[in-house]
């Protein structure tokens, strides 16, 4: 297992669907990371995700709002496409379904393991810009929002907060 203070996404980008285990805690830290990786993948045709959250130690608003986003980014493709998360402890499958996500992406209890032919540790994201990452989780919030209004109450000081800060530039 990934060292915790270094959280990692391994990866399978070869793979359909497109595969991704979390490694420790998914927060807004490492969260662009993997937006910019669903972007440049999706920009390449790639429309179906599986991640494995088995080794997934917690998860924090803003990934679960980067998730959100993917989710409906996916909606919108013809075909449609999918995400698929899978081997959700408890907790995770809490957060998961309090914010509606199980709505909008495909939890599956089932499945014992998720194959990674191939994994590559998704390299770290570079310095972003406080404003930069004020946009991305202000993107995130809105987006769990989108994916349930009732959301709108949960992050509504957030959501105020970084408009002000997205605002000032």
């Amino acid at each position: 297992m990934a060292d915790v203070t270094k959280p990692t996404f391994l990866v399978d980008a070869t793979s359909d669907p497109v595969a991704i285990r979390i490694e420790g805690r998914a927060s807004f830290q490492n969260s662009a990371c993997l937006n910019d990786f669903f972007n440049e993948l999706i920009g390449r045709g790639k429309t179906r995700f599986v991640m494995d959250f088995a080794n997934c130690t917690s998860m924090d608003s803003t990934f679960l709002g980067v998730l959100a986003g993917l989710a409906l980014q996916l909606r919108k493709q013809t075909p449609p496409g999918s995400l698929v998360l899978c081997r959700l402890g408890a907790r995770n499958l809490e957060l998961v379904r309090n914010l509606g996500l199980h709505r909008l992406l495909t939890v599956d209890t089932e499945t014992a393991d998720v194959e990674l032919k191939t994994s590559t540790a998704l390299p770290p994201c570079g310095d972003k810009s406080e404003l930069e990452s004020a946009r991305l989780v202000l993107a995130a919030h809105e987006n769990l929002v989108a994916a349930d209004e009732e959301n709108r109450a949960k992050f509504e000081d957030v959501l105020t907060f970084l408009k002000n800060r997205v605002s000032q530039g």
